[in-house]
């Protein structure tokens, strides 16, 4: 059976309700996330306990200093899907406020992240799920279509 062509469309608040009430399930030491959506432009702000996503691995680099206890984190990147496939380019990223600087995120991700998400990074392509076809990013809302 082919899915409907008419795009779903859901707002910012229907996507964040949906996380809020664990829907979804977050990596390890992602505490809570919401998001905000602007004609491609996507942003998070999530609450990140940086010290469980390091499962208490040493901080032996002083450049990931940054990366160590809980705090507020913002992420700035253009989305798009198309065909079933979706990308990420990760723009900025802030921790309380603070532009982190690019080369120790990526550094950060690489060493413990990635080794178990490994589909996430600054710039990342992955197959949608579920016959999903396409995913725009509107002004605060998502339209997503099936095939």
């Amino acid at each position: 059976m082919e899915g409907d062509p008419t795009p779903t469309v859901m707002t910012e608040d229907e996507i964040n309700d949906y996380f809020a009430a664990g829907r979804v399930e977050l990596p390890q030491g992602v505490k809570k996330v919401r998001f905000h959506g602007q004609s491609g432009l996507l942003t998070g702000i999530a609450t990140i306990d940086f010290d469980e996503i390091r499962a208490a691995q040493n901080l032996s680099n002083p450049l990931l200093a940054i990366f160590s206890g809980t705090h507020n984190v913002l992420l700035e990147a253009d989305a798009a899907a198309s065909r079933g496939i979706g990308s990420v380019q990760v723009r900025t990223v802030s921790i309380d406020g603070i532009e982190a600087p690019r080369i120790a995120v990526e550094y950060f991700l690489s060493k413990y992240v990635t080794p178990k998400y490994p589909d996430v990074a600054m710039n990342s392509t992955f197959k949608l799920q579920d016959r999903i076809e396409t995913e725009i990013i509107g002004y605060h809302k998502l339209s997503v279509s099936q095939k």
